[in-house]
């Protein structure tokens, strides 16, 4: 839980993996009114064994949610380290990730996924909360077209490396609850931030979530929307701009407030600037990526953008 009297706008950053990593990185250093709202749409990897051997959420993004926001002393850095570590075996350990166990133990002590996460965090000492989106695990189905032919993939990790073009996602279950943690979070936050990450996999399903729709549209935070550094395999042949209106669409008449983009990623600006003006949100034009790799963020320029975001500090083009 937060504690009393934490410092900064109360801010619930919506994602998963590696996205929601960079953004819980940036925001750390803004606000300890922090909840991250994690997917549980994992299926491959160390997350993707335990969920089919246990029958529990996948816990990967949930711990990559944790490592972003634990203390920075000695004793955090260790325990992120520790989270983090993978074996390397010959055997069925090979790649499992420590965090990922010791989150599935817990989760089996306790039969409660949040109180778990809850104990991994003091552990770590966390800044904020982190939250699973829902209470079941969810599967991802999505519509591609494949150089004309449209085909049915399933799953998180194949729609995430199929090629072709996705036309549509879809959820199962398509109602899945999500839980009360984050509907509480939504109606007292102050914004509520989307992406970056891997689009359709990480950051439009909280979209479609019916009981997340209606607690924005109920909550008088503001929604904005990071925009990702790089295309990648998920979105081939969109726009910075087409993320705009996908978000859009998927967000079923929730408005959007705002538009964060590194200028030096995009290609289509003005594109943008007038999807996102006839949107009647504010464009926000901050370089945020790495000094050294150009598709990784720099976590203190990003912070620095969020912080003008949340204070109106914005410039729009003209």
């Amino acid at each position: 839980m937060l504690a009393t009297g934490a410092r900064g706008p109360k801010v619930v950053a919506f994602g998963g993996g590696h996205g929601l990593y960079a953004t819980l990185s940036a925001l750390r250093h803004v606000t300890d009114n922090l909840t991250a709202v994690v997917t549980v749409a994992d299926d491959g990897g160390s997350s993707g064994r335990l969920r089919g051997e246990l029958g529990i959420l996948p816990p990967g993004d949930l711990r990559m949610a944790l490592s972003a926001l634990c203390d920075d002393g000695e004793w955090g850095q260790l325990w992120r380290d520790v989270l983090q570590h993978r074996f390397a075996t010959d055997g069925p350990l090979d790649q499992h990730a420590s965090g990922n166990l010791l989150i599935a133990a817990l989760w089996g002590l306790l039969g409660d996924p949040v109180a778990g996460l809850d104990y991994v965090g003091r552990l770590l000492g966390i800044r904020g909360r982190v939250l699973p989106m829902c209470s079941v695990p969810i599967d991802i189905e999505a519509d591609i077209d494949d150089h004309g032919h449209t085909h049915i993939v399933r799953g998180q990790s194949a729609v995430a490396v199929a090629p072709g073009i996705v036309e549509r996602v879809r959820l199962s279950p398509e109602n899945a609850p999500a839980r009360p943690e984050v509907i509480e979070a939504i109606t007292d936050a102050d914004w509520a931030i989307f992406g970056p990450g891997s689009w359709y996999t990480s950051v439009i399903p909280h979209l479609m979530i019916p009981d997340i729709r209606q607690a924005l549209q109920e909550s008088s935070a503001r929604v904005a929307l990071s925009l990702n550094l790089a295309i990648d395999n998920e979105t081939t042949g969109m726009t910075h701009a087409d993320h705009v209106r996908s978000f859009i669409d998927y967000a079923d008449g929730n408005r959007l407030d705002m538009v964060i983009a590194d200028p030096t990623a995009i290609e289509d600006l003005d594109e943008l600037f007038d999807v996102v003006r006839d949107e009647g949100a504010h464009l926000v034009l901050r370089q945020i990526n790495s000094r050294t790799n150009r598709t990784v963020h720099d976590s203190l320029r990003y912070a620095a953008a969020l912080r003008d975001a949340f204070e109106g500090t914005i410039t729009d083009i003209d």
